[in-house]
């Protein structure tokens, strides 16, 4: 299969609020404060949301995120991508120090979907899309493809 890089984007999160230990992990919520979307047919900025996570024992972050976006050119999209984040050492210390990582520093895979009912983004709804993240320092970033 080949896949064709539709955007990019950062994210900027809040400090996270631990929400505590539950039976199947640790949940974890941080708000997306903002962030920027960059792609030939796709960008805009994130307007905000907020991610539920939760942390497993087995070293994995199931993540659960919700955003908005506005577009360049005015429409708004809704965003929601579930994936998971490799807790291992080179992510660990990123996140107790404010650095970054590389995108092959951890296994961190999503499977965006977006919404809108502006016609000028109707393709939006009818796409699958594949991504990966890494670390920022304050937020993370994604690389997003989608079938050709």
């Amino acid at each position: 299969m080949e896949l064709i890089q539709e955007c990019s984007y950062t994210a900027t999160l809040n400090a996270p609020l631990a929400i505590g230990p539950g039976p199947v992990g640790t949940r974890m919520y941080y708000e997306v404060s903002g962030g920027e979307v960059t792609g030939e047919r796709l960008r805009g900025k994130v307007l905000g949301g907020g991610e539920w996570a939760l942390v497993g024992p087995d070293g994995f972050i199931r993540v659960d995120v919700r955003i908005q976006i506005e577009t360049h050119d005015g429409a708004f999209l809704y965003g929601h991508y579930s994936g998971l984040l490799e807790m291992n050492e080179t992510v660990l210390d990123a996140s107790l120090n404010s650095r970054g990582t590389d995108y092959s520093d951890q296994y961190f895979f999503t499977n965006p979907r977006f919404e809108t009912g502006d016609p000028r983004y109707a393709w939006v709804n009818t796409t699958f899309f594949v991504g990966e993240g890494h670390l920022l320092p304050g937020g993370v970033e994604y690389r997003v493809w989608r079938p050709a």
